[in-house]
């Protein structure tokens, strides 16, 4: 069972969204494009701390909608939402040592979007390092390693989480050595995501209750967007509100998210509230060398999501 309930009304709003997306953005493949939309009604158990246990949060019934929500796709940099959840959860476990260098890479990783602190975050989780081929032993051993992440997010027996890939790092250029071998031939290894996985994991750290209430608050503050245009970054590959959902939101808003980019996709995962609205959760996935250039697709398939919930 997916983590919320699929709600007439929501399936209702959904569809027109898409339908006046597709016929704004006629070139968008109806099969380019993957959703999930979650809405929190009163009494709204997220962003409150961790008020709620574990068990009473994910015994709370909340509404959804997705489409195309179980496909799987490569995440690019939405990937580092589950490398900042896994080094959180390994920190409070005393499985690894927190050091300034550290933290300094997984504030980069989620606010900055780096690779290079990606990169890093990574090697501490596995226990790898990239470089050259390594021998076929030797190589066995690194793949197991690499894998950690995967049977981590596996052992939590989301139905969400049965299909996806969280094993290789982010890149610019693209890996070389024994990362380009870990791939497969076909990059048939690549990491692969769902909308609806993303949403159950984003919905758990927005609940207080992944890891630890403390550690999700952690978590949440690397996220938190800021809207005014004064204060987006300068440089457009850090920028991640521009061309993306934050991009057409109301001022008052607020917005907690991770966005990813390639030639190929492009990509956000966002908690949003909005003053005297019901706060829900949006993740949307575009694929396609055109939707990946095109900076006013996500903007407007978030605008829409806002008016819906302002009508609520």
């Amino acid at each position: 069972m997916i983590f919320f309930n699929q709600d007439e009304q929501l399936e209702n709003l959904s569809n027109g969204i898409l339908e006046s997306t597709w016929a704004k953005f006629p070139r968008l493949a109806r099969n380019e494009i993957a959703l999930t939309w979650i809405v929190y009604d009163p009494p709204v158990p997220v962003n409150t701390g961790g008020a709620l246990t574990p068990k009473a949060f994910w015994n709370h019934p909340v509404r959804g909608f997705t489409y195309r929500g179980s496909e799987r796709i490569y995440p690019a940099s939405v990937v580092k939402l589950f490398y900042l959840v896994a080094i959180h959860e390994w920190l409070e476990k005393g499985m690894v040592q927190s050091s300034p260098e550290l933290e300094r890479a997984i504030k980069d990783m989620i606010i900055e979007s780096s690779n290079d602190a990606t990169s890093l975050v990574l090697d501490i989780l596995t226990g790898t390092t990239s470089g050259p081929d390594l021998p076929p032993g030797p190589f066995e051993t690194w793949k197991q390693q690499r894998h950690i992440v995967n049977r981590y997010f596996k052992s939590l027996g989301w139905e969400e989480l049965e299909n996806i890939n969280v094993c290789q790092k982010t890149w610019g250029d693209g890996p070389y050595g024994r990362e380009r071998a870990f791939y497969g031939e076909l990059l048939e290894n690549r990491n692969m995501l769902t909308t609806n996985a993303i949403a159950r994991l984003l919905h758990g750290i927005m609940g207080g209750v992944t890891v630890s209430s403390t550690r999700s608050q952690e978590m949440m503050a690397l996220m938190k967007r800021s809207l005014n245009p004064e204060e987006l970054p300068v440089d457009l590959e850090e920028d991640q509100v521009t061309g993306f959902l934050g991009g057409a939101l109301p001022s008052e808003a607020q917005i907690w998210s991770k966005a990813g980019w390639t030639s190929k996709n492009r990509h956000d995962a966002a908690y949003i509230e909005i003053p005297d609205s019901r706060p829900y959760q949006l993740v949307v996935f575009t694929e396609g060398k055109e939707n990946a250039k095109n900076r006013e697709i996500l903007p407007f398939v978030s605008q829409q999501f806002a008016k819906a919930i302002i009508d609520m």
